[in-house]
């Protein structure tokens, strides 16, 4: 199967998890857009959805799918979002897609991670995707100088010839050459260096489920 069925495959085996009567939280990125379409297909049976991003957002309501402000909805039962790297232990690496900050809040306001990704993603040690982190602009500099000292490389990541901008009007710099064995501690670290927003290690947001698309078909991870 080609990576794109793959994706295909495993969006639509989150439908699964997704509570009638309920909001669901919806992440961003390739294979979200593939859970998206097949949520389309029960979107009379939900409440509507909470999204991670402006993308995902018009892609949400091209559907039909009503989508609700973060701060109306007290807690969402399931989050559905894929992930850049995953581990053993449902810690994860994201922010490819560059809305790793919502995606954190919106895992935060929810009872059930699922991550949903393809076998690739599947790690014994985060680090080798270049972790995106995103900073205030004034800060980058700094922020990349102390990823440095860790012995990673950083660098802006850059749109159109110009620093990307998030959804939050933010910069991201993604860091190459960095191994990391303590995610919990990395992430707790990393999080309180001035002006870094969010940092791309999911360790306390961490998935309790991944439905992985492998050649066999869909193969479930309980952690």
């Amino acid at each position: 199967m080609t990576q794109d069925e793959l994706k295909a495959l495993v969006g639509h085996a989150a439908l699964k998890y997704v509570v009638p009567g309920e909001i669901v939280g919806v992440g961003t990125g390739s294979t979200v857009n593939k859970f998206i379409d097949a949520l389309a297909s029960m979107k009379d049976q939900i409440k509507g959805a909470v999204s991670s991003s402006e993308a995902s957002t018009v892609r949400l309501k091209a559907l039909g799918i009503p989508v609700l402000d973060s701060n109306e909805v007290e807690s969402l039962s399931v989050y559905i979002d894929g992930a850049d790297e995953i581990d053993h232990q449902g810690h994860m690496v994201k922010g490819g897609g560059a809305a790793l900050t919502r995606e954190k809040i919106v895992a935060a306001q929810s009872k059930q991670f699922v991550c949903i990704a393809d076998e690739s993603k599947l790690v014994q040690a985060l680090g080798a995707f270049p972790l995106p982190v995103e900073v205030i602009p004034m800060a980058t500099a700094r922020v990349m100088r102390q990823f440095a000292a860790m012995g990673g490389s950083a660098v802006v990541r850059m749109q159109d010839g110009q620093p990307l901008v998030t959804d939050n009007g933010q910069y991201i710099v993604d860091v190459k050459g960095l191994k990391i064995t303590d995610p919990v501690a990395f992430e707790s670290e990393v999080s309180q260096w001035p002006g870094v927003v969010t940092v791309g290690v999911f360790a306390h947001q961490k998935a309790q489920v991944c439905l992985l698309g492998t050649s066999e078909g869909v193969k479930t991870l309980n952690f």
